[in-house]
């Protein structure tokens, strides 16, 4: 009866990629199997299309369409990419995976131009069924701990980590939800579209709006977070 791929949101991200800036590099984090930068090269074929993946299979997938493929470990690596090179970076059902999330963002906005486009999509731990499985005493399904996701999001809390961190350095372009637990395509659709904060999950269209100076990776220590995230002083001059 549900349709799981609408967890992904692909109507969002085509709306999200339509309204940026002509791009001439494209880069997609966790590319998967290519779903999201096919989408990109329909609206944009005359950019250049990159994807950051580490999956083998999937590796092996988007090089049989010619993408530009890199493997390696967001998480402690840096992105292959100058400083302010990228157009619009994806980074779709990647974020809840994430323990270093506060180096991840350091990179993604290193690499990104000002004025370009940063498009998210996670699972919603405030969606509807979520809401329902706490009153009950029941884990929110996207964060159950012996899956691969690690985080939990929110739109309000997305949105206040990128301003506790980089007050001002992102603003909200876009913002939609996208599948409706536990009800068909059709009806799904229809409340997801008028209830996005209740839906599964949570898609943002950011645009970076100033010039970077290491903000995030600068958060931890200034607030003395007593975990030891990864802030990359390795790859540091």
């Amino acid at each position: 009866m549900i349709d799981r791929e609408l967890n992904y949101g692909r109507h969002l991200i085509e709306k999200f990629i339509q309204n940026s800036n002509t791009p001439n590099l494209i880069v997609d984090l966790g590319a998967g199997k290519g779903d999201d930068l096919r989408i990109a090269k329909a609206i944009f074929p005359n950019a250049n299309f990159e994807a950051i993946e580490v999956y083998e299979a999937y590796v092996n997938t988007l090089k049989r369409e010619g993408f530009i493929v890199h493997s390696l470990n967001i998480e402690k690596e840096l992105f292959p990419f100058g400083d302010e090179s990228v157009d619009i970076i994806i980074a779709n059902q990647i974020l809840e995976h994430l323990k270093e999330i506060f180096w991840v963002f350091h990179e993604s906005t290193r690499i990104l131009k000002k004025g370009g486009s940063l498009i998210i999509g996670v699972p919603n731990i405030a969606a509807l069924h979520n809401r329902v499985l706490l009153l009950f005493g029941k884990q929110p399904s996207p964060l159950k701990n012996w899956s691969a996701h690690v985080r939990g999001w929110t739109k309000h809390d997305l949105l206040n980590f990128l301003s506790k961190c980089w007050s001002g350095g992102y603003s909200l372009k876009d913002f939609g939800g996208s599948n409706f637990y536990p009800f068909p395509p059709l009806i799904s659709k229809f409340f997801s579209k008028r209830f996005p904060n209740l839906a599964w999950g949570s898609f943002f269209h950011l645009i970076k709006e100033q010039d970077y100076h290491n903000e995030f990776i600068e958060f931890p220590p200034k607030e003395q977070l007593e975990t030891n995230f990864y802030l990359g002083f390795d790859k540091r001059k």
